[in-house]
C-alpha cells in the first residue's frame, strides 16, 4: 500500500509540474511594423557591424551618456567543435591597430645578457633580470602583469612554472623569443582576453567616440586572433557575436565578413583532399 501511494504521489507531482510549465512562444517570421514590440514574438535582429556601431553612437546621443565610454563584445564559441574534439579554454594577448587607453601593463623580462637587458629597458620593460628574480617572485616581492623571456634562460626558470602557470613564458603565447622589443610592446600595450564559463569571451575593444572604422578594425583584429585557436580541420568557431557600449543594450552582429576568409579556403582544401582520396 505504501509503495502504490508513493507511485501515486510521484505521478501527481509530475502532473503538477506539467501544468506549471509555460508553453514556449515561437518567434514570428515577419519583422515588427513598429519600434515598440514584444521581443519574444520575433527573432532577434542581427546587424552589420558598421550599422551596429552607428546605432551605439546614436543611443549615446539620445541618452546623454558619456561619449568616451568603452565598447565591449561578447563572443560565444563552439568549444565542442561538432563533438569530435573539445577545445581547452585559452587566453591570449593581441595588439590592436588603434589604441583606446593610455593604460600600460607591467612587463618583466628574463635575460642574463646585458645588451638584451638594455634593449628591454629602452622599450619600456618594468623589471629586467636573471635568476636572481626567481626568489623575489616566489616570495611575491615582485609581481608583473606579464613575464617575457629569451630562450637561453628558460632551463633556469623551471622553479617558476607552478607559480606563474599560464603566465609562464611560452612560444604559444608569444612571450618566449629573441625579439624583445616586439614581445615587450605586445604585453605592455596589448589587450588580454580569456575564455570564461567554458565558451564565452567578454572584452572591451574601443571607445565609443573613436571613428567607426577604427572600432571595426579593432573588433576584426580580436575576432581573427580568437579564430587562430580553432583547429584547422574543424568548422566555424564563432557561433554568436554581440556588441554593446557601457550604457547600451547588446546588438547581435551579422558574422558575414567578420570571420577570417581562411576558413573557406580550408574547407576547399578538405574537399580537394577527399576527392583525391576517392
Amino acid at each position: 500500500y505504501l509503495r502504490t501511494a508513493k507511485k501515486g504521489s510521484r505521478k501527481s507531482k509530475q502532473e503538477e509540474t506539467k501544468k506549471k510549465e509555460v508553453p514556449r512562444r515561437r518567434p514570428l517570421i515577419s519583422k515588427p511594423v513598429d519600434d515598440v514590440y514584444l521581443t519574444w514574438y520575433y527573432e532577434r535582429p542581427s546587424y552589420d557591424v558598421e550599422e551596429a556601431v552607428g546605432m551605439l553612437k546614436k543611443f549615446q546621443e539620445l541618452d546623454f551618456t558619456h561619449p568616451k565610454q568603452y565598447v565591449y563584445i561578447n563572443v560565444f564559441l563552439d568549444m565542442a567543435l561538432q563533438k569530435k574534439k573539445k577545445v581547452d579554454a585559452f587566453a591570449s594577448t593581441v595588439l590592436l591597430p588603434h589604441r583606446f587607453t593610455d593604460e600600460v601593463n607591467k612587463v618583466l623580462v628574463f635575460t642574463e645578457n646585458e645588451q638584451e637587458a638594455e634593449i628591454a629597458r629602452e622599450n619600456g620593460a618594468a623589471v629586467v633580470g636573471g635568476v636572481e628574480l626567481i626568489k623575489w617572485i616566489l616570495e611575491d616581492e615582485i609581481q608583473a602583469d606579464s613575464y617575457v623571456a629569451v630562450p637561453a634562460i628558460m632551463p633556469k626558470l623551471i622553479p617558476l612554472r607552478n607559480k606563474l602557470r599560464r603566465k609562464y613564458p611560452s612560444t604559444k603565447r608569444h612571450s618566449l623569443g629573441n625579439d624583445i622589443p616586439k614581445m615587450v610592446q605586445l604585453f605592455r600595450e596589448g589587450l588580454e582576453y580569456m575564455v570564461q564559463d567554458e565558451r564565452v569571451i567578454k572584452t572591451r575593444i574601443a571607445r565609443l567616440d573613436m571613428p567607426t572604422e577604427q572600432i571595426v578594425a579593432n573588433l576584426k583584429t580580436v575576432i581573427h586572433d580568437i579564430c587562430t585557436f580553432k583547429p584547422s580541420t574543424y568548422g566555424p568557431f564563432v557561433q554568436k557575436l554581440v556588441i554593446r557600449s557601457s550604457t547600451s543594450e547588446g546588438l547581435l552582429l551579422n558574422l558575414d565578413g567578420l570571420l577570417p576568409q581562411v576558413e573557406k579556403v580550408e574547407e576547399q582544401e578538405e574537399q580537394e583532399d577527399e576527392e583525391e582520396e576517392e
